[in-house]
């Protein structure tokens, strides 16, 4: 440590009494020499241990990546897998839900193959394995048993491979066989399907399950399989309550479809001129699935002017009137004809009058027919006409800016909501004489309130980051314990601070003996400049400021920090 005098004789400019410092690089490695066997080794062991202390909590720290080992599986088989882990030193998560096994990323696929070689987990379903382990002398019961479980494991697997079912059940009903035909029952079969989350079942696929079980036991019919979701709902067709009361629930899925498609249309004209968020519109159809079919024949009043002749008859028949006939003798009682002379008057024919006249009769008769006019229609109506269409569109108000520059809510024009009309009775086909109404209408629509935020120590997100902060914080923590307890000290033992120079520790001013500075550096005074009285001192100070001036310049600005503040 430098001393009073030693710092005096620099100042006077007297020539080093030894060679200068070795490097703090030299004096770290003098002072490890110096250290003993056993501060060496407890120096080692104190590193080791915070070296060991700081990789063990940042491998705490970071935890691996946990994947899904298997998932929705029985109480009984999940606590059987859990056992296995634990004999293996597997570590393992459940998932928030409990519904899933979690292992590291990197042990999944060998877990599997342990477990598998294990037989885990065994699922549930047994299939015709069941038949290999047969007994010898089983009784006839028991086989026709295990046969049954055997198909029921069967068909549940092969429901299973469907991609909407996540687990499914098939029971079966086989009554025995007799040889009365009246006492003959079928078998029948039930089926529980768990879907997985957003799937369903549409009809085609229903009816392939049914088919799918009925076809895979003998003497099964269609209607004896019966379909169940996870709900309790059914799903086959025969029993759906809609078919019992005389409807199809494909006519519904129409009548949604032909309104969806008509809302549709509407909202693709007046989205772009209205915004998509101030109006809404729903649409009723009444469709009319009467199947009707119609036959009729008429026939035009006879006769019409362009009516075609078929046939025409006419019969005609004239007779001559025979002469006078009368008994003998009858001449005597008329007069006698006037005698004519035989040239001049020809003879009288008989049968003719004294005129001269022939007496005859005729008969005429006429058969006239026409083509027969007739028209035969047969008309079968088709199935799904729209009988009547009613339309309701509602318009939000409109903002706008005041003169004071405020908003408000204006109504549309009767202008504008005769426009909306029209463009929505173009959009959807409107039709007068099938009795179609359309009405729109104006109204302010109602802000939807937003759900309150939850408190701030109960979002997910701010607690996940919180438990991320602090574990770092944890580990920020050890790192300064290891600094401050085993490191800094171990490195102020090896390399100890730098000695300060003869201008700092004159600036440092004359103290007593035992006096610590400003940056906790101890000065000791020697004996002589202890016993030196202060007017010598001073008389000193005097002679060092007349001989070299700069050095007392430098000496006062190094006491008034002006050094430093240039080196800043």
């Amino acid at each position: 440590m430098a001393t009073a005098e030693n710092a005096a004789d620099v100042s006077l400019g007297a020539p080093p009494a030894e060679a200068g410092p070795p490097s703090r690089m030299q004096q770290a490695l003098q002072n490890i020499n110096a250290l003993s066997q056993r501060q060496k080794i407890a120096g080692a062991a104190a590193i080791a241990l915070a070296i060991a202390l700081i990789v063990g909590v940042l491998l705490w720290n970071r935890q691996p990546d946990y994947a899904v080992l298997f998932s929705n599986l029985e109480e009984k088989e999940g606590g059987q897998i859990i056992a296995a882990l634990q004999q293996q030193n597997v570590p393992y998560r459940m998932s928030p839900s409990g519904n899933a096994i979690l292992v590291p990323q990197s042990q999944v696929h060998e877990t599997r193959l342990k477990l598998a070689a294990s037989g885990l987990p065994k699922g549930g379903l047994a299939g015709f394995e069941l038949m290999d382990g047969q007994k010898l002398g089983i009784s006839q019961f028991n086989e026709q048993v295990n046969y049954q479980r055997a198909l029921e494991g069967e068909l549940s697997r092969t429901v299973q491979s469907i991609a909407a079912v996540a687990g499914a059940r098939v029971h079966l009903a086989m009554p025995k066989q007799t040889a009365f035909l009246r006492d003959d029952q079928k078998p029948t079969a039930s089926v529980m399907v768990n879907l997985r989350p957003g799937r369903t079942l549409d009809a085609n696929q229903v009816a392939g399950i049914v088919h799918l079980v009925s076809s895979s036991v003998p003497r099964m019919t269609a209607a004896g399989v019966s379909i169940v979701n996870q709900d309790g709902e059914l799903l086959t067709q025969q029993a759906d309550p809609l078919r019992k009361a005389g409807m199809d629930p494909t006519q519904l899925d129409y009548v949604r479809e032909l309104e969806a498609g008509i809302i549709r249309r509407i909202e693709t004209i007046l989205g772009p001129m209205l915004g998509k968020d101030n109006f809404r519109a729903q649409v009723a159809a009444d469709v009319d699935f009467n199947q009707v079919e119609q036959t009729a024949e008429t026939y035009k009043p006879n006769p019409s002017p362009d009516q075609a002749i078929r046939s025409q008859q006419t019969n005609e028949q004239i007779n001559p009137a025979p002469g006078a006939q009368g008994v003998p003798g009858a001449l005597t009682n008329q007069p006698p004809a006037p005698a004519t002379a035989p040239i001049t008057t020809p003879p009288v024919p008989p049968g003719q009058g004294a005129a001269g006249q022939a007496a005859t009769s005729s008969t005429r008769n006429a058969v006239l027919n026409y083509e027969l006019d007739r028209t035969i229609q047969h008309v079968r109506q088709s199935i799904g006409q729209l009988k009547r269409l009613s339309v309701a569109v509602v318009v939000n108000h409109r903002s706008a800016t005041a003169p004071d520059g405020q908003t408000q809510s204006l109504p549309p024009t009767e202008e504008e909501l005769a426009r909306i009309t029209n463009l929505v009775r173009e959009a959807v086909g409107y039709n007068a004489n099938r009795g179609d109404t359309i009405n729109v209408a104006s109204s302010g629509f109602a802000g939807v309130k937003a759900e309150p935020a939850p408190p701030l120590w109960k979002d997910p997100e701010v607690l996940a980051l919180g438990k991320e902060a602090a574990s770092w914080l944890a580990v920020l923590l050890v790192i300064l314990f290891v600094y401050l307890a085993v490191i800094r000290p171990l490195v102020r033992t090896v390399v100890p601070p730098k000695e300060r120079t003869a201008a700092e520790a004159a600036g440092e001013g004359e103290g007593e003996e035992g006096e610590e500075g400003e940056e906790g550096v101890e000065v000791t005074l020697s004996e002589a400049a202890q016993e030196e009285s202060f007017e010598s001192r001073l008389e000193r100070a005097r002679e060092m400021a007349r001989d070299d001036p700069k050095m007392l310049a430098n000496l006062i600005k190094e006491w008034m920090g002006a050094n430093e503040e240039a080196r800043k």
